[in-house]
């Protein structure tokens, strides 16, 4: 009895680890927009134009998800277009200073989603 208890209190945990790490949770477009507007320095123009915009992607996205029911390849193939329309549209909104940075996030992100360390979009 004690072993069972103790591998569901390692379980419990475990778990609580891997949410706090942000495992499989998304930000709303809205926290998005806010994140970049502190991250940019947007003004709330860009900022609303912005969240408009991820907006559309999320719900295109979340189409992609249903229509490929768990294939992964299939929602990736999907997936790229629909983030590259809206990281040009976003960066059109943008000063240059603003998209050179942008783009700089955007790298940092691809370089910890190929080394398998996720990145929180």
């Amino acid at each position: 009895m004690r072993k069972i208890m103790l591998v569901c209190c390692f379980l419990l945990g475990l778990t609580a680890i891997c949410r706090a790490q942000g495992g499989g949770q998304r930000m709303s477009p809205e926290d998005r927009a806010k994140q970049l507007q502190t991250t940019l320095k947007l003004t709330d123009d860009q900022t609303g134009k912005i969240t408009a915009i991820l907006k559309v992607q999320a719900t295109k996205m979340d189409s992609v998800r249903t229509a490929a029911n768990g294939d992964r390849t299939a929602m990736r193939t999907a997936m790229g277009p629909i983030r590259t329309a809206a990281n040009d549209q976003i960066k059109a909104l943008l000063t240059p200073d603003q998209a050179t940075a942008y783009q700089k996030m955007l790298d940092e992100q691809r370089a910890r989603m190929q080394q398998g360390g996720g990145g929180g979009n």
